[in-house]
């Protein structure tokens, strides 16, 4: 049997939040073809008994180490059988039949390997997503936070598109992981995850390689979902902080060239660089000390492994 869409979710530890966002998805999810395949990285919560008592009709994946974010999803689609997966975080609520909205609208465009949705905070505020490739200048840019100083410009707010209200359908570089529909016929031409990422930038190399290969990836904002955002990586906070400019490092490496990598990596040090004496001071005044000291040695921690390369 084959499925109109394969939903892949990825869970670590968030057990909660996934039962919130499975009873979501088969809420909202009508007038479609299709399965759900919860892919758990070695959660110590209870998630995968969860899922197995309250949502029998999920296939579960159960890995005895946390493999993480693009290796678990290339288990699920390996076995997926739909003409589009979806990858959906844990941490998301689907909202008024996003996921049929969304295949609707792929269906109409077939020139889209992946199509991203709008996403919302808890409070149905706008979670800006979807963003720039990476590169020097973005780097650079993203470094100093001056796009949240001037959210409105083009120039500051590139990387991260700030200056728009998401609310019109566009090409865009990057769709954000939490909410991807991608088109099988397109994975079948450029290929999986890389599972050197890690976590973070699996998606950014993903989507360079559909735009690379000729397809498009399309920003869809008729279909919504919430976004509690960074469930999984806030238990890890200051490993993933490292994890997040390691994998823009390596996308550096990877795709732009050995000369963009290496001035990177001197940009990445200098930001954590000038930042330890930041936290160290705060910490000697601010009554929170053992978090600022929390965030120095991780900065410290980064300067170390990145000069080692990545």
């Amino acid at each position: 049997m084959q499925f109109d869409v394969s939903l892949i979710i990825v869970n670590w530890n968030t057990r909660d939040i996934l039962r919130d966002c499975l009873a979501s998805v088969f809420a909202q999810t009508t007038g479609i073809d299709f399965e759900v395949i919860v892919i758990d990285n070695a959660s110590s919560d209870g998630s995968a008994e969860m899922v197995k008592q309250e949502f029998p009709q999920v296939i579960l994946i159960e890995n005895e180490q946390n493999k993480g974010f693009a290796a678990a999803n290339n288990q699920g689609m390996r076995i997926a059988k739909g003409r589009y997966i979806l990858l959906l975080n844990s941490d998301t609520i689907v909202l008024d039949g996003a996921i049929q909205k969304t295949l609707a609208f792929a269906e109409q465009h077939p020139q889209a390997a992946v199509v991203g949705c709008k996403v919302l905070n808890p409070d149905r505020t706008l979670q800006p997503t979807c963003f720039m490739f990476p590169s020097l200048l973005n780097l650079v840019l993203s470094s100093t936070y001056l796009y949240k100083l001037f959210p409105k410009s083009r120039f500051f707010g590139r990387e991260r598109m700030t200056w728009w209200d998401r609310n019109d359908v566009r090409p865009v570089d990057v769709v954000t992981g939490c909410f991807m529909l991608v088109r099988r016929e397109a994975i079948d031409k450029v290929g999986m995850m890389d599972e050197d990422y890690f976590m973070y930038g699996e998606e950014t190399d993903w989507c360079w390689r559909f735009q690379k290969a000729g397809w498009e990836n399309l920003f869809f904002p008729d279909a919504q979902i919430i976004h509690l955002g960074g469930q999984s990586s806030k238990q890890v906070r200051q490993a993933m902080l490292i994890q997040l400019r390691k994998a823009i490092l390596f996308f550096l490496k990877k795709n732009r060239g050995m000369l963009h990598y290496q001035l990177g990596r001197c940009l990445v040090v200098l930001f954590f660089l000038v930042r330890i004496p930041y936290w160290i001071i705060k910490g000697i005044f601010a009554v929170e000390s053992r978090r600022c000291f929390e965030m120095a040695q991780a900065y410290r921690r980064a300067v170390v492994e990145i000069l080692g390369g990545v």
